[in-house]
C-alpha cells in the first residue's frame, strides 16, 4: 500500500479546535501542520484509514528527524558549513580509496582517531567539516573546537573545579574535532585541555584533528612531557593522513577564482 500526496489543490479546511488542543498536547507539531491538507487530500481520493494514519505518522518522523538534524547541526558548531557537495575528490592529495573509507564512518564507530597534517591550504579543515557534516547527517553528534576553545574551556571551568565535568559533557559527542594545530603557539591551557580532551575521549570516543605539523612534532607546541602524553593516547588508535601540494586558496586567488569579477 502506498500513500502519495494530491497533485491537485484540495481544499484544506482547519482541523477542529478540539483535536488541535489535543495534538499539541501529544506533541505532534507536525502532524498538526500537515493534517488539514493530509485529511482533504484523504476524502478526496477517497483513502483508507491505514492510508491516512500512514501518512499523518510519516509527517511527523519525518519532520522530527529534520529538527534533530537541524539540531545536531548547531550543536556541533562548524565553522563554515561545508560538506560533500562542495567537495573535489581528484583535488585533495589523500587516495580516494582513503577518502571514500573515511566516510563510511567506521572509524568513528570503532572510537578510533583521525588525523590530517599538512601543509596550510590543502584541504584539511574543508575534510574534516565535511566529515563532520555527514556524521551529523547519519544521526551522529559532533563538536567542534579550536586550540583556543579548548583554553577557553579550561580558564572558565578551573576556577570552580569543573574541568573534569565540562569535558565529559563535550564528549557526549561521537566525534570531536580540534582543527587548526599548529598555525600559533599554543598556551599553557590550551595544552593542557588538549591533552585533558584526548585522554578522556581514549578508546571511549573519536577525535580527528587538522594540524600543520605531524603529532610527532608536537614537543614543537606544548611541553615535551605533555606532548608526548596526548601524542602516545591520540596515535594509539589513529589513522594519519598527511596532505601535500600548494596550497588549494592561494591556486584558486591567482587564477581569478577567489572572487566575483567587478562590473
Amino acid at each position: 500500500m502506498t500513500t502519495t500526496r494530491a497533485t491537485t489543490s484540495v481544499s484544506a479546511p482547519p482541523l477542529p479546535p478540539d483535536l488541535e488542543d489535543l495534538l499539541r498536547r501529544l506533541r505532534l507539531p507536525h502532524i498538526r501542520r500537515h493534517a488539514p491538507e493530509i485529511v482533504a487530500t484523504a476524502k478526496a481520493q477517497r483513502w483508507e484509514p491505514a492510508e491516512v494514519l500512514k501518512a499523518l505518522f510519516a509527517e511527523e518522523v519525518a519532520g522530527r528527524e529534520r529538527s534533530a538534524l537541524a539540531t545536531r547541526r548547531a550543536a556541533a558548531g562548524f565553522p563554515t558549513g561545508k560538506t560533500f557537495q562542495a567537495w573535489q575528490p581528484g583535488a585533495s592529495s589523500i587516495p580516494p580509496p582513503t577518502q571514500q573509507a573515511l566516510r563510511t564512518l567506521e572509524w568513528v564507530h570503532r572510537r578510533e582517531n583521525l588525523v590530517v597534517c599538512g601543509p596550510s591550504g590543502t584541504g584539511k579543515t574543508f575534510l574534516l567539516e565535511a566529515l563532520g557534516q555527514h556524521a551529523v547527517e547519519q544521526g551522529l553528534k559532533v563538536a567542534w573546537f579550536t586550540l583556543e576553545d579548548l583554553g577557553v574551556l579550561l580558564r572558565r571551568h578551573r576556577a570552580d573545579d569543573t574541568v573534569t565535568k565540562a569535558i565529559a559533557r563535550v564528549l557526549r559527542a561521537d566525534v570531536v574535532v580540534v582543527d587548526d594545530i599548529g598555525l600559533l603557539p599554543v598556551a599553557a591551557d590550551a595544552a593542557e585541555g588538549l591533552y585533558r580532551l584526548v585522554d578522556a575521549a581514549y578508546e571511549k570516543r573519536s577525535i580527528a584533528i587538522s594540524s600543520n605539523l605531524h603529532p610527532s612534532g608536537f614537543d614543537e607546541l606544548m611541553p615535551k612531557t605533555l606532548a608526548t602524553a596526548t601524542v602516545d593516547r591520540l596515535l594509539h588508535h589513529a589513522h594519519i593522513c598527511q596532505t601535500s601540494g600548494d596550497s588549494v586558496r592561494l591556486t584558486q586567488a591567482l587564477a581569478g577564482q577567489g572572487v566575483s569579477p567587478l562590473t
